[in-house]
């Protein structure tokens, strides 16, 4: 009897797969921290004897050869690929052996990348599940735009006909096992679920109810910027990503981190925005724990300038440099833990500033000087509060002399965000409040919400 164990990297929205029989089993898109795949294998006592990859990762980097290195498994990449590492091509219709009766049926399904290659799990003949990587996702699929701009409208029609062939040549009732599509950008459009089925996308997903021509172009018109460290991953996984080392950075005194800042090092506070607001080192950004730290410092952070994490204990701290493994950020030059006083210098006090809400805002007389919108486009377009400056997050950092003179009040749709862009802000020394609200309480406090061109409602 055939198993297969999901094992979640929620801060990337990706997850990886272990499957196999009683004795041996075949990992698909395996995780940059493999301790994680390790621990699942020997949890059912089985002998990880494949891995997989459905195409060269741009959004995190692959844990593959760091888990072929260490198990001796075949390393199985679409033939396609450009990879400068030894390992085993395999095309369409490539079948591997995974335990008795157990079978893995490669199937070319380009789009995502022009070599995305899904791979079916039969047993004994009969289909038991598709790993579709980047092809197929939960009611969407893998935006087709991160390769090449020329090759973007192409990959698109590809996306489309690779959703059709897994269509005709599955059962309705096969399980659909991405890797993408649970919060990552690599997802075309963000959707609802957490499982799925061939049956279930066929009534639903665009690739599977419309024509390829609308479907593409509503597929191009929708998507948003690629995050910036994306450009680094896809490089790293041909090259071959080196080891891994999870091991401590070196610690960092007050002294340490006041140099750091002096010499435009970022330091990085992981504590909650709440209690960064409340008091933290000056000129450092606030990136939350257990917010998508990986997603958002390594979008904004220029690629290579060292990081020093502060952190409120060593667990925390170890966390945070596992999440920025995964996307590159291997080493941080420095870290420290406690309490923001271990990190400033004796007689310096803390930096703060206040924190809000929508009804702070709207209470304001007779105005606030700046109000400043982080959200990303799709969200602004769906309503924004009347004469608000927009700049998305992942932007600010680059776009910090845009923002208009004055006491700068800054939103996203939930906080998190919000945090971010105060700290950039009050590290640049502006005045600023961080407003920590649901954006649909903006309406009910009373502001004048702009939600479409030349039409406003209010609370």
């Amino acid at each position: 009897m055939f198993f297969i164990d999901t094992i979640e990297t929620e801060g990337l929205g990706n997850r990886s797969y272990l499957a196999g029989g009683a004795h041996t089993a075949v990992v698909v898109d395996p995780p940059r921290d493999i301790d994680r795949v390790l621990a699942a294998a020997s949890s059912r006592g089985v002998r990880i004897s494949h891995v997989v990859e459905t195409h060269v990762h741009n959004d995190y980097v692959t844990g593959g050869l760091d888990l072929v290195r260490i198990t001796g498994a075949v390393y199985l990449i679409p033939a396609d690929a450009r990879v400068s590492f030894t390992r085993t091509p395999i095309r369409d219709g490539g079948t591997v052996s995974v335990d008795e009766g157990i079978t893995l049926r490669a199937m070319a399904t380009p789009g995502h990348t022009p070599h995305h290659t899904s791979y079916v799990l039969e047993e004994r003949g009969a289909v038991a599940a598709v790993f579709t990587g980047g092809s197929l996702l939960i009611g969407s699929v893998g935006r087709p735009d991160l390769v090449e701009p020329r090759l973007t409208e192409q990959l698109a029609r590809a996306q489309h006909a690779s959703a059709h062939r897994l269509a005709a040549e599955l059962p309705d009732e096969t399980p659909v096992l991405p890797t993408h599509g649970f919060g990552s950008f690599c997802s075309s459009s963000q959707s609802e679920g957490d499982a799925t089925t061939i049956g279930k996308e066929r009534a639903g997903n665009d690739a599977l109810v419309k024509d390829v021509d609308s479907f593409v172009a509503a597929l191009l018109a929708g998507l948003e910027d690629v995050p910036a460290y994306y450009a680094h991953m896809g490089p790293a996984n041909s090259a071959g990503p080196h080891q891994l080392d999870l091991t401590a950075p070196p610690l960092a005194d007050a002294a340490d981190i006041a140099e750091r800042l002096s010499a435009g090092e970022w330091v990085v506070d992981l504590r909650n925005r709440i209690a960064f607001a409340e008091g933290h080192v000056a000129g450092s950004f606030n990136f939350e724990a257990d917010g998508k730290i990986a997603t958002y410092l390594a979008w904004m952070i220029p690629w290579g300038k060292p990081v020093t994490l502060l952190a409120e204990s060593p667990a925390q701290l170890a966390a945070a440099q596992r999440e920025l493994a995964r996307v590159g950020i291997d080493r941080p030059a420095a870290a420290a833990t406690g309490t923001v006083r271990d990190w400033i210098p004796g007689g310096h006090t803390p930096r703060s500033f206040p924190r809000a809400t929508f009804a702070d805002l709207a209470a304001q007389a007779p105005g606030p000087d700046v109000v400043l919108d982080v959200r990303r486009d799709s969200e602004r377009a769906e309503g924004w509060i009347a004469g608000s400056v927009h700049i998305p997050i992942h932007q600010l950092h680059r776009r910090l002399a845009e923002v208009p003179a004055g006491t700068v009040w800054v939103h996203c749709a939930g906080g998190m965000r919000a945090g971010i862009a105060a700290s950039l802000l009050d590290a640049a020394g502006r005045d600023v409040v961080a407003v920590d609200d649901s954006f649909d309480a903006a309406s009910e406090a009373g502001l004048s919400i702009t939600a479409n061109a030349g039409s406003s409602t209010s609370g």
